[in-house]
């Protein structure tokens, strides 16, 4: 795999862990009084405490490990030589030569369905002929 994809891929894990991180916080999220006038809202968790509690480090520590490993498939990229300029030169050779293999492609294309439709005139008239014939006697 390319670094490009991996870069992608890895940003995909990053916004799946983040996803997921937040979807825990927010549903182990204690209740919160919102007025004085109010009673004590109950804990609805079933869970341990203790477990609830060491959930978010853990979803903690995993994001900052694939946020790492983010940063160490950008510093794999390789260094632009020659500058901006250079890049723009190699660009402008690489669209034009993209352009001549465009062109040689579309003439290709157009070759092939030229056959193509001789082959299929052929095949018609075969056709014609196979059911214009006579039966033996």
């Amino acid at each position: 795999m390319d670094i490009i994809s991996q870069l992608q891929e890895q940003v995909n894990v990053i916004a799946g862990v983040t996803f997921n991180t937040i979807g825990t916080l927010q549903r182990d999220a204690p209740a919160v009084r919102l007025s004085p006038n109010y009673p004590e809202p109950q804990s609805t968790s079933a869970e341990d405490p203790a477990i609830v509690a060491e959930q978010p480090k853990a979803m903690t520590t995993s994001l900052v490990q694939e946020a790492k490993q983010f940063d160490a498939l950008v510093d794999a990229l390789p260094l632009s030589e020659g500058g901006e300029e250079l890049q723009l030169m190699q660009i402008a050779q690489l669209q034009a030569e993209n352009e001549a293999v465009g062109k040689e492609l579309q003439k290709e294309i157009e070759a092939a369905e030229l056959e193509f439709k001789q082959r299929q005139e052929l095949f018609d008239m075969i056709a014609d002929n196979c059911l214009n014939m006579k039966p033996p006697n």
